[in-house]
């Protein structure tokens, strides 16, 4: 089985091949990606109708290319599947749209992913792990942790009630006048810092559930900032490896909790998973590598590459959902918002 996925729904337009092993582990035969950072770099952030107007020039290019580099046609492909949410509505449009027309024109099945499915997902691509497991995904749009019981059966167990890990480095980097995109140069910057030097927040630590807070964090970094007589290297060194220092506490603590309530409901998962932008983060990377060993579980990190967006996760999830008989119609909508879990979200939309 032969899969082409195509990724919009942000700053990365994006377009794979995945095949299906006879083993029933997977192969990425093509993984073109063209990140737009260096458009957006200069607005401090994303700019959505830049962003559809990028993929609307260049996806077609990308998916020819992918074609070639996997020695494949349309005709020998057995399905299409494109991001149809949660994302940016016109990123999302362009891609659904370019997926629709090229299963219609092909004659092949069409599947809508779930972005955040794909994300879930990735690690059976990468590392063939087994259901059940835990999934921590951090980006700069989102901040969750899931239950992954099968395809299309996940449970939320935490999520951010206000800012997103990634949104809340990009800010921070703001706030220190450093270049867009934010988290990594954060990261970069604590390497050389003293993370004890200032005692930020540690917001939702032991809290009996799993949910993220970093609002007040930011806020603590803000006013520590104006309060600072000066802002050189240093003290931008510090306030970097202090703030990532909290995040790393909350973290771990957030992840422990989640573990507790899976194994509570669902029984011992096959393994921890991290997803998203910010698994790439090399301190949280490590953090969580102690956790895992501590606790007797198998840490899964995808690539880097396969963390952030990439139209290789989209595929694979198509090649995940068609070989269980799961198809998209044509008129499926685009979707801004599409939660995994949608029971966890009326809950959370009641207490609001």
């Amino acid at each position: 089985m032969r899969v082409l996925g195509i990724e919009t729904t942000c700053d990365e337009t994006a377009a794979a091949i995945v095949e299906l092993r006879p083993d029933g582990g997977g192969i990425v035969l093509a993984d073109e990606i063209l990140s737009q950072t260096a458009e957006h770099a200069r607005f401090g952030g994303v700019v959505p109708e830049i962003a559809a107007r990028a993929h609307i020039d260049h996806l077609d290019i990308l998916i020819t290319r992918a074609l070639a580099n996997a020695g494949a046609t349309l005709a020998d492909l057995d399905g299409v599947a494109a991001a149809a949410g949660p994302g940016l509505i016109g990123g999302v449009m362009v891609g659904l749209t370019m997926g629709k027309g090229l299963a219609l024109a092909s004659g092949k099945p069409f599947v809508a992913i779930n972005h955040l499915e794909a994300h879930a997902l990735t690690a059976r691509l990468t590392d063939g792990l087994e259901f059940p497991y835990l999934l921590l995904l951090a980006s700069g749009g989102h901040t969750q942790l899931i239950g992954v019981l099968g395809v299309g059966d996940y449970r939320r167990l935490g999520t951010t009630i206000d800012d997103a890990i990634g949104e809340a480095f990009d800010k921070v980097a703001k706030m220190l006048g450093l270049p867009y995109p934010g988290g990594p140069e954060v990261e970069k910057a604590a390497d050389h810092g003293d993370p004890e030097r200032f005692a930020f927040p540690r917001p939702m630590l032991r809290r009996p559930n799993a949910d993220f807070s970093l609002s007040g964090l930011k806020t603590a970094v803000r006013l520590e900032i104006g309060r600072l007589p000066s802002l050189g290297q240093t003290e931008i060194a510090d306030v970097c490896a202090s703030f990532q220092a909290a995040v790393v506490d909350v973290v771990i603590d957030r992840v422990q909790m989640a573990l507790r309530m899976f194994r509570e409901k669902s029984g011992s998962p096959k393994g921890l998973v991290v997803a998203g932008g910010v698994a790439a983060n090399t301190g949280i990377r490590a953090a969580l590598r102690r956790f895992a060993t501590q606790s007797g579980l198998r840490l899964v990190l995808p690539p880097p590459r396969l963390c952030t967006d990439n139209g290789a996760m989209i595929a694979w999830a198509g090649v995940e959902r068609l070989r269980l008989g799961l198809f998209s119609p044509l008129d499926f909508a685009a979707r801004p918002r599409w939660p995994l879990d949608p029971s966890a979200e009326r809950v959370n939309n009641g207490k609001a």
